[in-house]
């Protein structure tokens, strides 16, 4: 019995395929040394830009102190963790620690995740009259910084392959 190729494609078209290409050590320490380098800070740094940036904003077309403040809270809640997070991986590798690289990982994600939701529970008490609608589009904005970050890094990485 035969199974039908939903996909489309046929035994040829897979054969044709390029083979994978092995890279020698050397080959792999020329592409590696070809990646453009971004700083993690870079990201904090431009977390910090936007949360000033839209807090702003939100004063500007409410003129309510309190939207502001709650926006600005919410970016805090998203800048903290993550250099928090950054520090720790940071320090993780300046020790050697690269072994356990994936470990530092996730416990400096887990300790920002936490840190997070430590900053949103505290939210009602740090900000009185806290507006929860501002304070989530502030956390919200400032999160999508990471997708920025990858848009503005130095070059294409891809290019260091061809």
């Amino acid at each position: 019995m035969t199974v039908p190729n939903t996909f489309g494609a046929n035994d040829e078209s897979e054969e044709r395929e390029a083979p994978i290409k092995v890279l020698t050590a050397q080959e792999v320490q020329q592409l590696v040394a070809k990646q453009p380098k971004q700083s993690p800070w870079m990201v904090v740094g431009l977390q910090v830009v936007v949360g000033l940036v839209i807090s702003m904003v939100s004063y500007g077309i409410y003129s309510d102190l309190l939207v502001a403040a709650s926006v600005a809270y919410g970016a805090i809640a998203v800048i903290m963790p993550t250099a928090v997070f950054v520090r720790g991986l940071q320090r993780a590798v300046r020790k050697g620690e690269q072994g356990s690289a994936i470990t530092n990982f996730v416990v400096w994600e887990l300790a920002k995740i936490l840190l997070t939701v430590a900053m949103l529970f505290a939210a009602p008490q740090l900000v009185v009259g806290l507006n929860w609608l501002a304070l989530v589009a502030g956390f919200v904005v400032t999160l999508k910084v990471y997708w920025l970050a990858v848009w503005l890094r130095p070059s294409d990485p891809v290019s260091a392959i061809r």
